[in-house]
């Protein structure tokens, strides 16, 4: 009887040790995770959308959402790497670990929360037609048959005129905006559908832009545009998105939010 109780002790005893081995591996093993996952934050940008970024000629990236994202990782405490991205892969490059997070004035949309996660808003921006000045257009169904507007491709502007007008409005799709401005100057368009912001960063206020207005309705209806610009993560990454909600939070309590934003835009760009 006492060797049978010291064998079963014995066994005990080292039944704990190995769960306290494991339970200390697996603790060692998620600090060293998140020290991986927070030591260094990637940013997917796009690099061709002014004010949010643009890329100079020495292929710097530039703008608001750049700015924004050194500003998160200075409060994070963590370095901080861009990478530039076109329009078009910028989720399937999020998806393939590319980079860790896309800020990208993306708008915070149902159908994208499908795919992947979201922050809660860093901007809200209203959504305009661009035209040269003296276009006249009838923006009904009817008026709009035959009539060429372009938009960045896989865009909620995009989205919007083919869920609202489908084959009653002819829709032009391009790579980026800069394109679709060549065309709008070109005449081979009529109008540009987009951010505000961007259509008046990315023309009106350029030289020669002076030739051109916004035209037509403001649009802002959350069902198509969203509820503003979100940071995009990958949905396994909940606490890197609760981290970078929290950064936002605190970048508008200290007003810093505020001071990086008033070198892009005359108004309030986080709205109500």
């Amino acid at each position: 009887m006492g060797h049978a109780a010291d064998g079963k002790y014995h066994r005990r005893s080292k039944m704990k040790k190995w769960i306290l081995a494991a339970a200390m591996v697996s603790a060692l093993g998620a600090t060293s995770l998140q020290a991986k996952e927070y030591t260094e934050i990637r940013f997917g940008i796009e690099g061709a959308y002014p004010p949010f970024s643009w890329t100079e000629p020495s292929g710097e990236l530039k703008g608001f959402d750049v700015d924004m994202a050194n500003a998160l990782c200075e409060e994070l405490q963590t370095k901080c790497k861009i990478v530039a991205q076109d329009w078009d892969g910028i989720i399937p490059s999020l998806l393939a670990r590319k980079y860790d997070a896309i800020i990208a004035a993306m708008s915070i949309t149902e159908e994208r929360k499908k795919k992947i996660d979201f922050t809660g808003k860093y901007a809200l921006i209203p959504n305009k037609y661009v035209a040269k000045k003296g276009t006249e257009i009838d923006f009904s169904t009817e008026g709009l048959k035959g009539v060429k507007i372009g938009v960045q491709r896989a865009t909620t502007h995009d989205k919007y005129l083919t869920d609202n007008f489908g084959d009653s409005v002819t829709i032009v799709r391009y790579g980026s905006f800069d394109d679709a401005y060549l065309d709008l100057k070109a005449g081979r368009i009529a109008t540009v559908l987009g951010d505000a912001s961007a259509l008046e960063e990315g023309l009106i206020n350029k030289e020669g832009g002076e030739g051109y207005e916004f035209i037509g309705p403001s649009l802002t209806d959350p069902k198509w545009f969203g509820d503003g610009f979100g940071i995009a993560l990958r949905k396994q990454d909940k606490e890197l998105t609760k981290k970078l909600d929290a950064a936002i939070i605190s970048l508008r309590e200290k007003g810093i939010y505020q001071e990086i934003a008033a070198k892009y835009f005359a108004y309030d760009v986080y709205g109500q």
